[in-house]
């Protein structure tokens, strides 16, 4: 069976809205916001991560890190995020 996301883009226009009140905040968007200052997109699968990092659109590569790494296992001081993110993740 296939797996439609999003087929009435929704969720994508919500995204959409969100990154724009996100400009120049520092986000972390989990399960790889293009508006933000800058983002760190971390998945625990490598191969996802090396995905996302492959469609990083050029003028976002300086704003955007990815980490191969779960959220349990990310240590971050609190309050260096503005926001954090979570879309079509478990």
């Amino acid at each position: 069976m296939a797996i439609d996301i999003d087929p009435e883009e929704t969720e994508t226009a919500a995204l959409a809205e969100i990154g724009a009140a996100l400009s120049g905040a520092h986000v972390l968007e989990v399960g790889c916001a293009d508006r933000a200052g800058s983002v760190l997109g971390i998945d625990p699968k490598a191969d996802t991560i090396a995905r996302a990092r492959a469609s990083t659109p050029p003028r976002l590569q300086d704003r955007v890190t990815f980490r191969a790494i779960g959220l349990d296992a990310l240590h971050a001081p609190p309050g260096c995020f503005d926001a954090v993110v979570l879309a079509w993740s478990l």
